[in-house]
């Protein structure tokens, strides 16, 4: 017997014995079994295809003249879409430095590279009502923007909350140009 092979069965020292080989096979079964059984599970959660469908919403908003505005629906939501004039536009700018409940300014409301186009959530931040002011010929409030009639809520142009129980603005959901007439929402 050379002194590299023990006396048990004649495997050497430096290679791998059958108990490693056993082991190594046993836990590589188990690997591939687990990843087998968490598979499913994990892809289980992932969301449908009417869920992925209406996670975006698109807009055209070529039509849309200065001063109006168009509904849509985001997620089950009403969603406002608004083109402002250049006096709504400076009318809201002046109004950044006011006193709010929940301060925002309008280049923050716009986004980036979005110098007219307001798009935000028609959901009012008190109770879930749909707030007026969106059509033609709704009450548009105290200060020329949205009117919540369930409790009197009044925003201004660019959403803000100024008056009424609501305590946050109309949300501005993520938002995104697809092409120069259309918006992605979502």
């Amino acid at each position: 017997m050379t002194a590299t092979q023990t006396a048990a069965g004649g495997d050497t020292e430096e290679g791998v014995r059958r108990r490693d080989w056993i082991h190594i096979a046993a836990l590589s079964t188990a690997g591939v079994g687990g990843a087998a059984v968490l598979f499913p599970l994990v892809s289980q959660m992932a969301p449908t295809a009417d869920v992925v469908a209406a996670s975006t919403t698109d807009v055209d908003v070529s039509s849309i003249q200065a001063g109006q505005s168009v509904k849509a629906t985001f997620r089950g939501q009403p969603l406002f879409v608004k083109r402002l004039t250049p006096a709504e536009i400076a009318a809201a700018k002046a109004d950044d430095a006011a006193n709010m409940r929940d301060p925002a300014t309008l280049d923050a409301r716009l986004g980036e590279g979005n110098e007219d186009i307001l798009v935000q959530l028609g959901v009012c931040t008190h109770l879930g009502c749909v707030p007026l002011g969106a059509s033609e010929g709704e009450n548009k409030g105290e200060f020329g923007g949205y009117f919540c009639p369930c409790h009197g809520s009044h925003y201004d142009v660019a959403g803000r909350i100024r008056k009424g129980p609501a305590p946050k603005n109309l949300a501005v959901p993520e938002f995104a140009f697809a092409s120069e007439a259309v918006i992605r929402v979502g």
